[in-house]
């Protein structure tokens, strides 16, 4: 049955201001009110946008865990992006979720920017058509789709507070221009916005919610606040819907009372509950009113795979790749993160997967018959690594695991349950936070290897480590910063000495002192306990790992950022490879000159060794078949799909666009437009590796450029090379004797070629709405002649042509 407005003014009738306003507010962290008398169910909302958490985190409860949105982003692909989308909404299906908190289309405005690997590109054309489709497969489903962070919010520093100054046409041309066809095609049912203010008022507040959001774009649905973002009752006089988490908030009691004195007219509450009421219909959770029964039959282990595969880039290829299996006997497999990758980055978007193939375990697998020789190489990890289920037993049950209890302040047991992993977070279920005077945790840990550990806790707070029964330390963890988020999702850790002898048990116990907190995260908590690297000898590692090259057919070194480099909560302080991995390349390339470096990371990191290695390729944030995923890649199996959504500087301080803290409490976007490969092309400076680079294992050549008319343009594609292949065609449009302040080129348009080994074909693509118009209180379209470029990158563009618009 479709929603009909009169439906649900029937509805709305029904309910005293006192409804209205609760269903306007979440009953707890992850869910809204219900209201049975008018046949509404409660709605679960859930993090995204790279897999789907649920209302729990928890590892008895595992999430598919997808590839980073850099990696999604990286494909160019608007069909794996769509996938992608649907996948999300199956695993919401699965675990009972209504609304996913995705995708991200904030834009790389800086490198610097912590979050970026949850966010898709610095061009607002790629972000946008990718976004859209993302939006599209979800809700093809019947699970909302939620755009997020509306807007402007491209840092992490000070982001609750902070007010980025930018102009009507930056904001209309860049930072709105990624979020409008999720909205005006693929009607996304849900927006968030974001904790940041725009030009003095923050989001939540801002008149940019109602135009050009409901006003330009006929925006329908609920815009749905980040997690505590929403101050006070006046946003309520804004169009701002949804207040979460709940049930404290800024508007409860408070907005009721500002209606009953006439402060917030109940118009306004009216329309906001109406919109709530059309997503309940839109998912299913308003009686009569059902979302798709029909679910199809999609593997999403499976497409995890190959979107890790579609996403990965190739930047470099000096004739070594792709390997033929058979003739490889040794391989040395070097790094931190070659053992231990990052799947996913730090922050609310991570999930519990199932299980990992590191890109240790992909090689071993795809290569049976070859010696693969592992050396860590250089310490990557910062903080303490949660323990290997293996070596922990649960002192109450002797099974795999961990005892944790909740108690009061005088002892007693509040609640306590086993669990299968010691990096614990607690955001919504049951758990007693607010309750709670000593969380404690408990388990029988047996090392693998003799030596001195450094045993320890990562929390905010006071807490102690016992083992065998004696205190080895007690200490308070304090957060940097005043970000709430990052002090829950990346904490400061203490760790302390303890001697340990392989194969011998240690009752280990961490007690932590929960102190009285308010707010929307008061009855939050985070802890992992486990072990803190050695950092004592690093030379000794990339020896060792040097020697393992040498007398290898092979090398590959995995290089990456850890926990504390790329979350949500803060941003970078430097583009450089965190440790000494630089050094580990350099002495790994010279030992071995067949040597590929992968780099784990997801987003932009400097590469200065990157000429003296044989192969380097991007793989980001690989989601849990990573290491499947690079196999198929070092040996053919599948071609590298990707290319560069944003570029990748040779220097830190060549990048044109990088502040990305406050001063005063302000950002001020003082660059305008020219952001991203706009801003490299302005300042006339090389790069690393540009947008739109990435190498695949076939050749292609390009002809016959002509424009259509003003929506497209078309070309001949041929792939050369003897097998087949991918390409993605990118089309840029210049206007040199513009009267207007323009980019020197910008984005138009793009398209997936696939073709076999020597066969060609005519394409079409598709320009953007938007391609030859500006933003002047309007979209406005200068009269004259626009030069259009096609090509492999923003760089390499061997193909022209114009077209005269009246």
């Amino acid at each position: 049955m479709s929603p009909s407005p009169g439906d649900f003014e029937a509805l709305l009738s029904r309910l005293a201001l006192k409804e209205k306003v609760r269903i306007l507010t979440g009953q707890d962290f992850w869910s809204t009110h219900p209201l049975p008398g008018i046949g509404l169910r409660s709605m679960v909302l859930s993090d995204g946008p790279s897999g789907v958490r649920g209302p729990v985190w928890d590892e008895r409860d595992p999430s598919l865990n997808l590839p980073s949105a850099t990696a999604l982003s990286s494909s160019w692909d608007l069909g794996i992006a769509h996938r992608y989308g649907v996948v999300s909404a199956l695993e919401a299906r699965r675990k009972g979720v209504d609304v996913v908190l995705g995708p991200t289309i904030n834009l790389h405005r800086s490198p610097l920017g912590g979050r970026h690997f949850e966010a898709f590109s610095e061009d607002p054309v790629l972000t946008g058509e990718l976004a859209a489709a993302y939006v599209a497969g979800v809700q093809e489903l019947g699970v909302g789709a939620t755009p997020k962070h509306y807007v402007a919010n491209d840092f992490e520093t000070d982001r609750f507070t902070a007010d980025v100054v930018v102009s009507e046409r930056a904001l209309r041309e860049v930072y709105l221009l990624a979020f409008e066809k999720a909205v005006t095609e693929s009607k996304a049912w849900l927006v968030m916005s974001a904790y940041n203010s725009i030009n003095g008022a923050t989001a939540s507040e801002n008149e940019l919610l109602e135009t050009p959001l409901n006003t330009d774009w006929g925006f329908d649905g609920v815009v749905v606040s980040d997690w505590t973002a929403v101050r006070s009752v006046e946003s309520a006089k804004h169009s701002q819907d949804l207040e979460m988490p709940g049930p404290i908030g800024a508007w409860g009691d408070a907005l009721v009372e500002a209606v009953r004195s006439g402060e917030v007219k109940e118009d306004a509450i009216d329309r906001k509950v109406l919109r709530l009421l059309t997503l309940a219909a839109r998912v299913g959770a308003l009686e009569g009113f059902e979302k798709p029964a029909e679910v199809p039959a999609v593997d999403g282990v499976a497409f995890a795979r190959t979107a890790a595969t579609e996403g990965s880039v190739l930047l470099r290829n000096h004739g070594e790749l792709p390997w033929q299996s058979e003739t490889l006997r040794r391989v040395a497999m070097i790094g931190h993160n070659a053992r231990d990758a990052r799947t996913q980055g730090g922050g609310s978007a991570t999930v519990i997967p199932t299980s990992v193939v590191s890109p240790l375990d992909g090689l071993r697998a795809a290569l049976p018959d070859a010696e693969i020789t592992y050396s860590i190489g250089t310490v990557v990890q910062e903080g303490v690594a949660e323990l290997p289920l293996a070596t922990m037993t649960n002192p109450d049950t002797g099974r795999p695991g961990a005892k944790v209890r909740f108690l009061a302040a005088d002892g007693t047991e509040l609640y306590a349950e086993d669990r299968f992993s010691s990096a614990l977070v607690y955001l919504g279920g049951n758990a007693p936070i607010g309750d709670t005077s000593v969380f404690e945790f408990r388990t029988t840990y047996t090392p693998a290897e003799s030596g001195s550990i450094l045993l320890g806790f990562a929390t905010v707070g006071r807490g102690r480590i016992f083992a065998d029964g004696k205190l080895l330390r007690e200490d308070v963890a304090v957060p940097v910063g005043t970000d709430l988020g990052a002090a829950l999702l990346s904490p400061p850790f203490i760790s302390t000495p303890l001697d340990v002898i392989a194969g011998q048990p240690v009752d280990v116990r961490v007690e932590l002192e929960l102190p009285e907190r308010e707010g929307g995260l008061s009855n939050a908590l985070s802890i992992t306990v486990g072990v803190q690297p050695d950092p004592s000898d690093p030379q000794a590692l990339i020896d060792e790992a040097v020697e393992a090259a040498r007398t290898a057919d092979v090398a590959v070194v995995v290089v990456g950022t850890n926990s504390k480099v790329e979350s949500e909560g803060y941003d970078r302080s430097t583009l450089a490879l965190p440790g000494r991995q630089d050094d580990l390349v350099r002495a790994v390339a010279a030992a071995n000159p067949r040597t590929v470096v992968v780099v784990n990371a997801g987003s932009p990191v400097l590469l200065p060794w990157r000429g003296e290695v044989a192969a380097l390729l991007v793989t980001y944030f690989g989601g849990q078949e990573y290491g499947n995923a690079l196999a198929d890649v070092l040996l053919g199996v599948v071609e590298p799909g990707g290319r560069l959504p944003t570029t990748w500087p040779r220097e830190e301080s060549d990048v044109p666009v990088i502040d990305v803290t406050p001063q005063d409490g302000v950002v001020r976007y003082d660059e305008g437009i020219h952001i991203g490969y706009r801003a490299w092309l302005r300042a006339g400076t090389e790069p690393a590796f540009p947008f739109g680079h990435g190498l695949g294992y076939t050749t292609w050549e390009l002809t016959d450029l002509r424009a259509i008319d003003p929506s497209s343009v078309a070309l001949t594609v041929r792939n050369t090379g003897g097998q087949a292949g991918k390409h993605v065609i990118q089309v840029y449009a210049e206007r040199p004797s513009s009267t207007v302040d323009r980019p020197t080129r910008w984005l138009a348009g793009f398209t997936v070629v696939r073709l076999d080994g020597g066969s060609a074909r005519e394409v079409t693509v598709p320009l953007h709405q938007h391609t030859f118009e500006h933003w002047d209180n309007g979209w406005t379209t200068e009269p004259g002649e626009f030069t259009l470029h096609a090509g492999s990158s923003v760089t390499d563009l061997p193909l022209t042509t114009q077209i005269h618009l009246p």
